[in-house]
């Protein structure tokens, strides 16, 4: 019976001209062939795959990095590859090593001694679409950023608790990191809540939705914070950011927070810092447009720091502000006698909420009044 042209044995004539030619070292040329080769058949036998670690034994220590780690590439991922061809391949070093680390079905104790302990090892690791949760927990541990970068980007990665908690913490410092995670569909928004002020608006708006349903979880006391806003909106009018910054830090229950909340990237903190408060709406954009010049410049800015203000009650803004800045603000009942920081004497004091009269706000001329 006639063979098919697939059944046909490849032709090699050029490959042979070529071996004749004893100014080239031949070796890479043929392990890439036979490899190609060993890849593409149809069914591996016994003697096939025996015949194949034969030659690739002793072709692998002859050939250059390049060549070993497209070799690797290409047989990491097999099954039948034998595990000694794996080990050489892995005992070279640099992105052959890589390649089999990462694509191996199984890591045997023989590859990971072959493999040694150079840099980058972990990373190579953590990038493998297998891990458990065990093996993850422990890398998160290593506290090297290709590692956190690998673990980040690899969504085989099975992140959570301890070890997500680790890598959110760091991307607070790291964009790169960041960027990773909140990419992430796999992650509950709500546990990438210190990472808010990274995250695109369409993930902001799903952190919201997390942070509020867990704090709908448990019961809420009022802030006991309105009185805050006399003080709050006199700094702002005074244009004094400094003080202002600091009577919000003492009014949340977190004084010496860092809140730079002009800066803008994170003008949403302000939004979020003055919910948390307990603010009314007419003092929160009051200090919208007398804070910072240039927030109130733009209509924009303070239109939509004013949606975000709006769009949240004050205990989901509080844990809001308390993840994106690291702390946890004090607990508070609208009681008389809870703790009230003291002030310095030029500064106004914030006067519990249940008075007899009402607090005295700044006029507020920007806005129109409706009469009735």
């Amino acid at each position: 019976m006639a063979r098919s042209a697939a059944d046909a044995p490849p032709d090699l004539s050029g490959l042979l001209d070529l071996a004749r030619d004893r100014r080239l070292d031949m070796k890479p040329v043929l392990l890439r062939v036979q490899t190609d080769l060993f890849r593409a058949a149809p069914v591996r036998d016994v003697a096939t795959i025996r015949a194949f670690e034969a030659l690739a034994c002793g072709l692998i220590p002859t050939v250059d990095a390049a060549t070993a780690e497209i070799v690797a590439q290409k047989l990491a991922p097999l099954p039948d590859t034998p595990q000694s061809v794996l080990a050489l391949l892995a005992a070279q070093g640099g992105g052959a090593r890589d390649a089999v680390l990462a694509g191996s079905p199984v890591l045997t104790t023989a590859l990971l001694e072959a493999a040694g302990s150079g840099p980058g090892l972990d990373a190579v690791l953590a990038r493998r679409p297998d891990l458990g949760r065990a093996l993850v927990e422990d890398l998160s541990l290593r506290g090297d950023p290709e590692v956190d970068l690998s673990l980040a980007g690899n969504p085989g990665a099975p992140l959570a608790g301890p070890a997500l908690e680790r890598l959110v913490e760091r991307a607070r410092r790291r964009p790169d990191l960041a960027a990773l995670l909140l990419a992430r569909d796999d992650l509950p928004a709500v546990d990438l809540a210190p990472l808010y002020l990274q995250a695109e608006p369409e993930r902001r708006a799903a952190i919201r939705e997390g942070v509020a349903a867990r704090a709908a979880l448990r019961p809420q006391g009022r802030a006991g914070m309105r009185a805050a806003g006399a003080a709050l909106t006199a700094f702002a009018g005074r244009g004094e950011p400094e003080r202002f910054e600091a009577a919000l830090g003492e009014a949340l229950g977190m004084p010496g927070a860092s809140f730079r909340a002009t800066e803008p990237e994170r003008r949403d903190l302000l939004a979020l810092a003055l919910r948390a408060a307990d603010l009314a709406e007419e003092e929160a954009v009051f200090i919208f447009l007398r804070l910072d010049p240039s927030i109130a410049r733009s209509v924009d800015a303070v239109f939509g720091l004013t949606r975000l203000f709006r769009s949240m009650d004050a205990a989901t803004a509080r844990d809001l502000v308390a993840s994106i800045l690291g702390g946890e603000p004090a607990a508070r009942s609208a009681t008389p006698d809870q703790h009230r920081p003291a002030h310095g004497p030029a500064s106004p004091r914030l006067r519990p909420a249940a008075t007899a009269a009402p607090a005295l706000r700044p006029a507020l001329p920007e806005r129109t009044r409706k009469t009735r």
